[in-house]
C-alpha cells in the first residue's frame, strides 16, 4: 500500500473583504484529498477554482482558515519548517535574475535553504534538467523552455520529496514542452512525488496517475485517469462522404447527426447503440469514403463536472 505524501482534510480558505463576512469569498470549501508517494497527481479546475490558493497554502504565502495539511508526515500547523523543507514549488510566472547563471542561481537558492556546500548537488540537478551546457550562461539568454526547466531546478536544490508544478508548460513551444515533460517523468522515476496543475487536459491525461477536479473550491471528481476516461459515455463517429445531399434523411432516435463541408458526425451513447447501427443509417443515405472514431477524452469529463 502506497504511503501518503500529501493530505488535506477539510481544508477551508475564506477571503474576507474589509473584514466583513458579507463580502467574503469561499476559495476552498472543506477540501479533502490525498496524494500518494511516487505518483503524478493532477489538480485541475477552471480559473478561480481554488488551485492557486491550495498551492499558496502549501508554500506558506496564504494562511488557511481551517482544516489540516499533512505533507511527508509533517503537520503544517505544528511543523511548518519541516513542511517547507519537504516541498519544492515551481511557480507559473518566470521570475529569474537575468544576470545570474543557472549555476549561480542554484547555489544561491541552496544557500537560502541552508544546504551546506559539501551537500549541494548543483551539477546533478543541472544534468537532470538538461542545462549542464548552459550552466554558466546568463539566465536572460535562455529560451522559454530552458527557463522553465531552471525553475524546476531551483525547486529541487534542497532535494524535496514532493514537487509542485503550477502550469509548467505555459508559453512553451511544442518541442521544448516535450523535453520539459521528459524531465518531469525522469524526476518521478527517481521517486519524486509530483503535484501538477495544468489547463492542458491532454497533458494531464498523458502524465497523471490520478486526477482531482475542483470547482469553486469544491472537490467534484477524484479518480485514476483510466477510470475517469472509462466514465465517458458519449462517442463520436466521423464519416468522410462523397456528398451531403441526403443529410436530412439521416435520422436515428437518440443519435445526434451534424455535418461539416465533407463530414457527417454522429454523437451517441456508446452503451445504447452499436457501431454498425450508426454505419447502416449513414450508408443508406451517403457514399462513405472513410470512417474514424473518437471515444472522448478528459476534456469531456472536465466540462461535464464543471458545468462548462
Amino acid at each position: 500500500m502506497n504511503k501518503i505524501a500529501l493530505s488535506a482534510e477539510k481544508l477551508t480558505k475564506i477571503y474576507s473583504k474589509n473584514n466583513s463576512s458579507d463580502n467574503s469569498i469561499l476559495a476552498l470549501n472543506k477540501l479533502n484529498l490525498e496524494v500518494k508517494q511516487g505518483e503524478v497527481f493532477g489538480l485541475l479546475g477552471p480559473n478561480g477554482a481554488g488551485k492557486t490558493t491550495f498551492i499558496n497554502i502549501l508554500g506558506g504565502t496564504v494562511m488557511k482558515t481551517s482544516g489540516k495539511i499533512n505533507l511527508w508526515g509533517f503537520d503544517l500547523d505544528t511543523n511548518p519548517r519541516q513542511v517547507r523543507a519537504s516541498i519544492g514549488i515551481v511557480p507559473q510566472e518566470i521570475n529569474l535574475d537575468a544576470f545570474f547563471s543557472p549555476r549561480k542561481l542554484l547555489e544561491l537558492q541552496a544557500g537560502l535553504y541552508g544546504v551546506k556546500k559539501s551537500e549541494r548537488i548543483t551539477n546533478l540537478i543541472l544534468k537532470m534538467v538538461s542545462l549542464e551546457k548552459q550552466a554558466n550562461s546568463y539566465a536572460r539568454s535562455l529560451s522559454g523552455g530552458m527557463k522553465r526547466r531552471l525553475l524546476i531546478a531551483k525547486a529541487m536544490v534542497h532535494k524535496p520529496p514532493v514537487l509542485v508544478l503550477d502550469e509548467p508548460s505555459a508559453g512553451v513551444d511544442v518541442e521544448l514542452k516535450q523535453n520539459l515533460w521528459s524531465n518531469i517523468k525522469e524526476l518521478n522515476k527517481i521517486g519524486v512525488t509530483i503535484l501538477l496543475t495544468t489547463h492542458n487536459l491532454n497533458e494531464a491525461q498523458e502524465m497523471c496517475d490520478r486526477i482531482a477536479i475542483i470547482n469553486k473550491g469544491n472537490l467534484v471528481k477524484l479518480d485514476t485517469t483510466k477510470k475517469l476516461l472509462e466514465q465517458i459515455e458519449s462517442k463520436k463517429i466521423k464519416f468522410n462522404v462523397k456528398n451531403l445531399n441526403n443529410f436530412k434523411k439521416i435520422i436515428l432516435n437518440g443519435v445526434k447527426f451534424s455535418k461539416t463541408d465533407t463530414q457527417i458526425i454522429a454523437t451517441y451513447d456508446k452503451n445504447k447503440f452499436k457501431f454498425d447501427q450508426i454505419i447502416d443509417v449513414v450508408k443508406n443515405n451517403a457514399e462513405i469514403l472513410d470512417i474514424s472514431t473518437d471515444d472522448g477524452d478528459l476534456e469531456d469529463i472536465f466540462l461535464q463536472v464543471t458545468n462548462k
